[in-house]
């Protein structure tokens, strides 16, 4: 996992036109197929556009959020999940780490602060699903934020499943390959927001908007201001900005995805930089990450064929539950994630791990800031 590269210092996030897809010939879905083949092989993330995702739903999430993130803290806190095992409600700022998911320890907590929904157990009638793995979501009483939510869900679930698609024929599967692991599927939208706090307005030293981490289930799809802090880390050890591309969803894969595959394609770690402006001080990031991971009780081991002769799976099988659990057991509540010994190693060796706030330089070219 986690091992995108660069070219000659450029780490190349390729937009790829899926809008073919659905009614385009076998020659295009062939095309659009081998171009995410290679984008997952080469950095885990992409850029896709003509996803058909209507850019009222963006907009109404996005005011949604504002909405949510605009209220006193109170009312904010009021909405905090019962335990920090249960994948719902509000995030204060300083109160997770998501390096700890790769059994990292930060130099201070996560400045970010966030709102989450998901799948509930009531969605899939019939299923007798854990409510610990389905937690009923916890919503404001805000005007029109349930139902803008719920819409951006749909619109964003609806592709990641597309994308599904794709993967499956891009890996030589049968075109309904992932259904069976994904119909019950454990999603979740996280709306986050980076902002200071009250009346700070410079970031303390060693803080992270957000720590680095890789993704935990199947796929990613983020929709974001165009505001720099997302960071991707290169086989090299170097980080890279990435910013969405206007009318662009950023998507990227995530770790069950990798084990599937082998690490034929990434779960590719990254981070966010507080975001500042030319004078250091910190400035608002939204972005709203929609995670398709799959059922809980799917069991997940290594695709026929990624395996070369003679070797062995890089991982043993696991559940969907039983990953994440372990991983959002590091983000939320603190535990050290210990199933991640490569990922944790790689993450230590990266150039510039511990930096402080953007604008410190660690070697990088210029001295510039994505070392």
């Amino acid at each position: 996992m986690g091992r995108a590269t660069a070219v000659g210092g450029v780490l190349d996030v390729p937009v790829i036109d899926v809008s073919g897809w659905t009614d385009g010939s076998a020659a295009e879905r062939a095309g659009i197929a081998a171009e995410v083949d290679r984008a997952a092989r080469t950095v885990g993330f992409m850029q896709i556009k003509g996803h058909g995702v209507p850019e009222a739903a963006a907009y109404a999430c996005a005011a949604a959020l504002d909405g949510f993130f605009a209220l006193p803290m109170a009312e904010k806190k009021a909405l905090r999940a019962p335990s920090p095992d249960v994948n719902r409600g509000y995030t204060p700022p300083r109160t997770e780490q998501l390096s700890l998911s790769l059994g990292v320890a930060a130099a201070a907590e996560d400045l970010f602060e966030a709102f989450n929904v998901g799948a509930e157990a009531a969605a899939f009638p019939g299923l007798d699903l854990p409510e610990a793995h389905y937690p009923a979501n916890l919503w404001p009483t805000l005007p029109g934020f349930r139902e803008a939510v719920e819409e951006w869900c749909a619109q964003a679930g609806g592709l990641a499943r597309r994308l599904t698609g794709i993967f499956a024929h891009a890996l030589g599967l049968a075109a309904d390959y992932f259904a069976p692991f994904t119909d019950h599927s454990l999603d979740v939208l996280r709306m986050n927001h980076y902002a200071l706090p009250g009346r700070e307005l410079r970031v303390e030293g060693g803080r992270m908007g957000m720590g680095a981490h890789t993704d935990y289930g199947i796929v990613t799809v983020l929709w974001a201001d165009r505001i720099p802090g997302l960071q991707i880390l290169d086989t090299e050890g170097r980080w890279h900005d990435v910013l969405p591309e206007p009318g662009c969803l950023l998507v990227n894969l995530g770790d069950l995805l990798a084990r599937w595959t082998n690490d034929r394609w990434l779960s590719t770690m990254h981070r966010v930089l507080p975001p500042i402006d030319a004078d250091g001080r910190v400035v608002r990031r939204r972005s709203a990450a929609f995670f398709h991971d799959g059922n809980w009780d799917a069991e997940i081991s290594c695709l026929p064929g990624c395996v070369p002769a003679g070797a062995e799976p890089l991982y043993p099988p696991t559940t969907v539950g039983r990953h994440l659990a372990e991983k959002l057991g590091g983000s939320r509540a603190g535990k050290p994630n210990a199933n991640s010994p490569r990922e944790a190693a790689r993450l230590r060796a990266a150039r510039g791990e511990g930096c402080g706030a953007r604008g410190e330089s660690c070697g990088d070219v210029g001295g510039r800031f994505c070392c």
